[in-house]
């Protein structure tokens, strides 16, 4: 797998369009060179993509066919933009929230860049924002928009809970359809999440046409209705009153780590919420340290309540279950689609072994030095290759904790929490998320409350730079999901994500107070209040 940068450009940028001779730009092509790379581009989905016949159910599309339908998109394209934006809905026909479309050099170019991403260029620049933010409610069967923040003085006419009506002239809905296909999402749920975060910010993710001065809303309070003009602002001149961010009512914060915050009870309930963050580098340090801090303050009989509805995803996450239970239970696993891409693949994790630097843009992906990976690698992937097979064997996901022989079982850590543990699940993030509560909730390990995770998953993707075929005229990087996730309970992750214990979705009427809602919901469960 290539590293990928997510690179982000508040500023408008001319780049040129078009050659120096006047003509169409070599990255543009003809029109018979965007239907041979159209036609590569479903060869290769064919034969690469790990297909999930869950998400495909749950969501029921066939994403061949889908693409199939976007083909005079790419054919017809008469600018640079037009092109990548009709790669980018070509990719997104997939329903696949880890794959994207990404500018390279001497590639596609467009005027603004922000939140594309740039292969090889690590900047990070944030997108404008119109000075609210916006929630979906999920308690609505139209799945409308509300304001769930405003930014610090702002105008006194906006205000938090106004429902959305339009955005930019269309009802929601609509507005919804016009931007769903340049949205990553597996889930539903997801999608709407991503279309609420995404309505008030100006990024490229959208061509600049979906775009005017500012962003036209109209609201709805009571019995008032109103519009608005609400211009972008620079990021860093927003201050927001987070109205909605977590807070857990009776417990103070302790210490503050990459990946969690750790809170206490001023009560003296044997109990300990850890707000976390994601799966990153730092994992293994930081859940050291809790048990270490866990053993020196005698807590290793609390119960464990872990928000993780703002998590990021990563790797190692049973490495954390391993000291959250006291249960043995048993890992995600995980598989490769053989195709031509098997042979580069195996050779590029061997320069990372022999590099160590078998990571994942930066996260480490095994708790050992690689050596079970690559064993697997060059064993059974390379067989399943030379046979002519349609998937490698399932294996511990990515042999990050057990060997390619282990049936994937893994017992608690001989220092853990011996209490019980609780889980707060929502649709905003997925990946080794969606894997981590996946593990909780097939293995009967905790009480899992909210919304389920985003429904994103696989073990691995290959990026690769298209070019139109017979030249080396670079266009834009294209990926593919290159192999699945399967849960404990032996299902397809991607597009599958854990139901919840006990469902309490974000709405209109209890965003302000979500967090205190599943805070004593946790409590109910765990005995430590009526």
């Amino acid at each position: 797998m290539h590293i990928r940068v997510v690179c982000h450009a508040p500023l408008l940028v001319a780049l040129p369009m078009f050659a120096c001779g006047g003509g169409p730009s070599p990255a543009l092509g003809t029109a018979d060179q965007r239907a041979a790379l159209f036609d590569y581009i479903i060869e290769r989905t064919e034969t690469r993509e790990a297909f999930s016949p869950a998400k495909q159910e749950a969501l029921g599309f066939d994403p061949l066919e889908e693409m199939a339908r976007l083909r005079d998109d790419v054919v017809s394209a008469a600018s640079e933009e037009e092109l990548f934006y009709a790669l980018v809905r070509l990719s997104n026909a997939r329903r696949d929230r880890h794959l994207d479309v990404a500018l390279v050099s001497g590639g596609l170019e467009l005027a603004d860049s922000a939140a594309i991403a740039v292969a090889g260029d690590d900047t990070e620049r944030l997108p404008h924002h119109a000075p609210i933010k916006m929630q979906t409610d999920y308690g609505d069967d139209a799945h409308g928009l509300f304001v769930s923040d405003v930014a610090d003085g702002w105008d006194d006419r906006l205000q938090v809970g106004d429902r959305v009506l339009a955005v930019n002239g269309y009802a929601v809905k609509e507005y919804r359809e016009l931007l769903e296909p340049y949205i990553r999402y597996s889930s539903t749920a997801n999608l709407l999440w991503r279309f609420a975060e995404m309505v008030p910010q100006r990024t490229a993710e959208l061509p600049a046409s979906f775009y005017e001065d500012g962003l036209g809303v109209e609201l709805e309070r009571g019995n008032e209705r109103f519009t608005m003009s609400l211009p972008y602002l620079h990021p860093d001149s927003i201050t927001w009153t987070d109205v909605a961010e977590p807070r857990y009512d009776g417990f103070t914060l302790e210490r503050v780590t990459q990946t969690y915050d750790l809170h206490v009870s001023t009560k003296g309930l044997p109990a300990i919420v850890l707000g976390w963050h994601g799966f990153r580098e730092n994992l293994l340090a930081d859940v050291d340290s809790l048990m270490a801090w866990a053993v020196r303050e005698d807590r290793l009989d609390h119960a464990v309540i872990i928000d993780a509805t703002r998590s990021r995803g990563g790797s190692a996450g049973a490495y954390a279950v391993q000291r959250f239970t006291a249960k043995p239970f048993k890992t995600t696993f995980g598989n490769l689609r053989i195709s031509d891409v098997i042979p580069p693949f195996i050779a590029e994790k061997r320069a990372d072994f022999e590099a160590n630097q078998i990571d994942d843009g930066g996260v480490r992906e095994t708790v050992d030095d690689g050596t079970w990976l690559i064993d697997w690698l060059e064993t059974d992937v390379q067989a399943a290759y030379d046979a002519g097979a349609e998937y490698s064997n399932d294996v511990p996901f990515k042999l990050a904790h057990a060997p390619r022989a282990s049936d994937g079982i893994l017992v608690p850590a001989p220092v853990h929490f011996r209490g019980p543990m609780v889980v707060f699940s929502g649709p905003r993030r997925g990946s080794h998320l969606d894997q981590f509560v996946s593990i909780v909730v097939d293995n009967d390990l905790g009480h899992v409350i909210g919304m389920p995770a985003g429904g994103y998953s696989n073990t691995w993707e290959w990026e690769e730079t298209l070019v139109f075929p017979g030249t080396e005229q670079p266009v834009a990087q294209f990926m593919w999901s290159i192999g699945h996730t399967i849960r404990p309970n032996g299902e397809i992750l991607e597009g599958n994500a854990a139901a919840v214990h006990e469902f309490i979705p974000v709405t209109r009427e209890n965003f302000r107070d979500y967090y205190s809602i599943l805070l004593r919901r946790a409590l109910v469960q765990l005995g430590l209040r009526e």
